[in-house]
């Protein structure tokens, strides 16, 4: 309970573990009341669906997703899946919630009556206000067309199975897949998932496609040989009509491949449709995470301070939390990096104690909202308008940098030893900042891989360029792999070269 609040004694709403409908509703209704008049938080309408330990496998194995296409991947993942949990090896996810409007909120009934109205005051809340309101989603997912989308791709992609065979349809999937990370637009906003649109473009796509391929291949020069300057000057008009170099791989193939037909690009487009809807998502991990759980645990302490949740509620619910945000040390079995919910939690409580709370050392680093006394408001501001990388540096404080004892490895190949080169002191602060910022970059996790050059006045191959980060390769085999899945899509030799962008050599070929 927070220092200086009188706490409010009021009918639990639960006693024990065991729950109904009606429990839920109750629970619902208080965690709502919080949420809204308290808080102030935005968020969609919100629909709890209750399901059983096997569907929560299913859901999160097919992307955590209502509705989705068949696909032996997702069927992969819940055996993998199911046999760890049945074995004891790896817990359940308590919750999906689905960034759409209205907003699901799956919860499994094998959950106790406390971890229920945790899991909804989390994503029922926390994540729909995020959802809701984060620059990226909205400029990057349409809340109110996604589910109607994914009804549409599940089942044109099972009237495709029905009219060109199970096997051809998986092959394009396969391939699909294994570009879907260079399957997004990184720089240019989302356009609206209009199913009544999507099914007009169905029935006029052969039209529109025939005329977008004899547009594309009347370029070809004629047979007859033409010097190297006119050769230059014809791949440059081409380059441009192409809008080459072209990041977006899966975008650039159904458009241009000139072996798909038209079943085919639209599966492409599907798979890109989806990717781009998780994109958001990789960028804000932390930020989304951390979200819901400062709503969880404001909402939860408040339900406790006003006595509708019991003592042994509270313990329960502060066990289970303790577990969520822990960091495990570096040289722990469980190690596997920060955990973004503890990262994330902590940064939200410690952005509370700055508004607070301040010390000099806050005022003099965060001037702006030091000492406001306007926490969740300032909160909300930094929720609504940061991602991962620019939250971490615009709030990451020396405050939290010495509590995770946080300092900068630097690994150089050319040098027989690490060094340690920045620590949570007063020189190494903004380096460590900016070192952790890096890390959550999806332009550094990335890939930067284009299409660079199609030849189409010869025999119609295709070079990629991938720009080396760090000086660092492709995994060969896996490369390989995917050379060929490009391959598949395209009809044509491809060529993968792996450039050194300081020096622009190319440092690593692959090809199919």
């Amino acid at each position: 309970m927070a220092a200086g609040k009188k706490k409010t004694e009021m009918k639990p709403l639960y006693e024990g573990a065991k729950w109904d409908y009606g429990l839920v509703d109750d629970s619902f209704q208080a965690i709502q009341k919080i949420a809204i008049e308290e808080m102030g938080l935005d968020v969609y309408p919100t629909q709890i669906e209750v399901i059983t330990s096997e569907q929560m496998l299913d859901a999160y194995s097919s992307v955590g997703m209502p509705l989705m296409y068949n696909h032996w991947s997702f069927g992969k993942s819940f055996v993998r899946d199911e046999a760890r949990y049945r074995k004891g090896y790896s817990g359940l996810a308590y919750e999906i919630v689905i960034n759409s409007n209205p907003c699901i909120c799956y919860i499994m009934e094998e959950n106790s009556m406390t971890m229920q109205t945790l899991v909804m005051a989390h994503a029922a809340f926390g994540h729909n206000h995020f959802f809701k309101n984060n620059h990226l989603f909205k400029q990057w997912t349409d809340a109110n067309a996604i589910l109607d989308y994914l009804q549409f791709a599940k089942n044109y992609i099972a009237k495709c199975e029905e009219r060109y065979g199970q096997k051809e349809v998986e092959k394009i999937l396969d391939s699909a897949h294994a570009l879907r990370d260079q399957g997004v637009d990184k720089f240019t906003r989302r356009q609206k998932l209009d199913v009544a649109a999507l099914r007009q473009r169905e029935l006029e796509r052969e039209e529109y496609e025939r005329s977008q391929y004899s547009e594309l291949w009347r370029t070809l020069p004629e047979t007859k040989s033409k010097d190297s300057q006119e050769i230059d000057l014809i791949e440059r008009d081409l380059a441009q009509k192409l809008g080459l170099p072209e990041s977006n791989l899966l975008y650039f193939l159904e458009k241009h491949s000139p072996v798909l037909d038209n079943w085919q690009r639209e599966i492409l487009r599907i798979v890109r449709s989806v990717a781009q809807y998780f994109y958001p998502q990789r960028q804000t991990k932390l930020m989304n995470e951390g979200c819901a759980c400062f709503v969880h645990y404001h909402i939860m302490n408040r339900l406790y301070d006003t006595g509708q949740i019991t003592e042994g509620a509270m313990l329960e619910f502060i066990d289970f939390h303790t577990r969520v945000v822990a960091q495990p040390d570096f040289d722990s079995p469980h190690f596997s990096g920060i955990n973004p919910y503890a990262l994330g939690f902590a940064m939200m409580k410690d952005i509370e104690r700055i508004c607070e709370n301040p010390t000099d050392e806050d005022r003099e680093w965060f001037p702006d909202i030091a000492g406001n006394n306007r926490a969740i408001d300032t909160l909300k501001e930094a929720w609504k308008n940061f991602r991962d990388e620019s939250f971490i540096l615009q709030y990451l404080s020396p405050h939290l940098m010495r509590e995770f004892r946080l300092f900068n490895l630097t690994d150089d190949t050319t040098k027989p030893h690490f060094i340690v080169d920045s620590i949570h002191n007063n020189r190494g602060y903004k380096a460590v900042r900016a070192a952790l910022a890096a890390q959550y970059s999806v332009a550094n996790l990335d890939l930067d891989i284009q299409v660079s050059k199609v030849d189409l006045h010869g025999n119609r191959s295709m070079v990629l360029i991938h720009n080396m980060t760090n000086g660092m390769t492709l995994e060969e085999k896996q490369a390989d792999m995917v050379v060929a899945h490009i391959k598949r899509l395209w009809g044509y030799d491809v060529t993968l070269n792996s450039v050194d962008p300081k020096s622009d050599k190319i440092t690593k070929t692959y090809s199919e």
